[in-house]
């Protein structure tokens, strides 16, 4: 448990960015905290300073990114073509979760924070990330939710007709959590191009459908606009303060 809890958390919108790029950025700021928590421990209390929180928005350029517990076969299409046809990328990454895409028009987020400044549960963490993809959702009018099941057969995610006979996922989830800081995220579809979802079996589930915001509002939804929407019942769920900048980082 820190000694100094901050519920500060500073974001950051990075608009379109290269997936390494941000990969970079997360394992840089992730490393920040770490290090902090780190030298906490050799210090008095009084002496210790408080962690940093940080929330990444951007989106990426085409990139197919494959999580530790996920199956390369997923990717059902070679490397040389993904980049020759489509443009893409492929990272094997560090996260929890199979293979899925990212690409423009999907809003990616990545909470970089210290548990120990809200809570050190793990699961939690990740029912409250989907809670506030359901919430934003809700915004639009679109009912959505998770797929609940015991261990493997738990969906992780956020998916409209859920319960029903044509569940569709609009969001995915992969964390990495390590001292209590994450790292990574998830990926809600907003005015994706879904079609780079038919090269990979994505998530690693083979039965259900993918779906964006704009396929089922039948229209685009500026990302900025949903991203703030995020944030919002982000802060409420987890009881953030915003970091506010006095002037504009350089």
């Amino acid at each position: 448990m820190n000694s100094r809890i901050n519920k500060q958390v500073d974001v950051r919108k990075l608009g379109l960015i290269a997936y390494q790029q941000a990969w970079d950025e997360q394992e840089r700021l992730f490393a920040t905290i770490v290090n902090q928590k780190l030298l906490n421990r050799t210090q008095p209390a009084d002496d210790q300073q408080p962690t940093a929180n940080y929330l990444l928005f951007c989106e990426h350029p085409p990139v197919y990114t494959l999580g530790t517990s996920g199956h390369p076969e997923n990717l059902l299409i070679d490397e040389d073509r993904l980049t020759r046809e489509l443009g893409a990328t492929f990272f094997k990454i560090r996260r929890g979760g199979d293979i899925t895409y990212h690409g423009p028009g999907q809003l990616v987020g990545y909470p970089i924070l210290d548990l120990d400044n809200f809570f050190t549960d793990i699961h939690r963490y990740m029912r409250l990330l989907e809670e506030s993809i359901i919430l934003t959702l809700a915004d639009y009018g679109l009912q959505a939710g998770r797929i609940e099941g015991a261990g493997s057969e738990r969906l992780t995610g956020v998916w409209l007709d859920a319960a029903g006979a044509n569940p569709r996922k609009i969001c995915a989830m992969g964390v990495k959590a390590s001292r209590w800081v994450t790292m990574h995220g998830f990926a809600l579809n907003v005015n994706t191009d879904l079609s780079y979802f038919s090269h990979i079996v994505p998530c690693g589930i083979t039965d259900k459908a993918v779906t964006s915001l704009a396929v089922e509002l039948g229209h685009e939804v500026p990302l900025e606009e949903v991203a703030n929407n995020v944030q919002r019942h982000l802060f409420e769920l987890f009881e953030m303060v915003l970091v506010q900048h006095n002037e504009e980082r350089h």
